[in-house]
């Protein structure tokens, strides 16, 4: 079962990744430093640190699906 406490919904627009909003400081429609064939070498089992442009926090991506990127990091 996916714990959805560690799981950030994302979305890709035109081949930029957006989270809607940030999990530490709030703001909303983040473009994260992320790219779609990174979202599926994570899928494959690849580990991606991810750092918040906003704020500057960090987790780490341990999976992903079509809607959602599984961190180590408690997001919600």
């Amino acid at each position: 079962m996916i714990p959805f406490n560690k799981a950030l919904p994302y979305d890709i627009t035109m081949g930029d990744v957006y989270v809607p909003e940030c999990p530490f400081c709030g703001r909303e429609n983040i473009l994260i430093p992320m790219k779609p064939r990174e979202i599926k070498s994570v899928r494959e089992g690849k580990k991606k640190l991810l750092v918040f442009p906003c704020c500057y926090h960090k987790l780490t991506v341990l999976d992903s699906d079509d809607d959602y990127l599984l961190t180590d990091t408690v997001v919600r």
